[in-house]
């Protein structure tokens, strides 16, 4: 059974969608916004004007399936204690998605080669999501 990581962007979730799928092909494979919801949020729940917000959506990457949110569209995501692990098919493309995730974002790791890898990066991205790339070593 797969585990799925559930990203929370507090009011960014669109823009974060657009980011992905321009930076490593991420693909929207369902979308509802919070006022498309058969049972919308009871009054008070979120801020005004949260309607036209990300409820609920799915990206796929890759073979991975990525959930991102609005969540209670505070304003400011909080991502901590955790990274999202994308695997890349070589070195090449390895650079590609890690420079594509550092525009805007922040440089924890340049890729390099690594004991487990032939190229292996972290990057913080500008919402605050770390990301660790890397290449499987031959014969993992």
């Amino acid at each position: 059974m797969p585990i799925t990581p559930y990203l929370f962007f507090e009011g960014r979730a669109e823009e974060a969608i657009a980011f992905y799928a321009g930076a490593i092909g991420a693909e929207v494979t369902m979308q509802m916004r919070f006022r498309e919801a058969p049972d919308p949020p009871p009054p008070g729940v979120l801020p005004p004007g949260s309607e036209e917000r990300i409820m609920h959506a799915e990206l796929r990457i890759g073979d991975a399936t990525l959930m991102v949110s609005d969540g209670g569209c505070a304003g400011a995501a909080k991502f901590a204690g955790f990274g999202v692990s994308l695997p890349a098919h070589d070195a090449a493309q390895a650079q590609r998605h890690f420079d594509a995730l550092a525009d805007g974002g922040a440089v924890q790791m340049p890729i390099a080669p690594t004991f487990w890898s032939p190229a292996f990066g972290m990057v913080q991205d500008r919402f605050g999501v770390l990301w660790m790339i890397g290449v499987a070593q031959e014969g993992a």
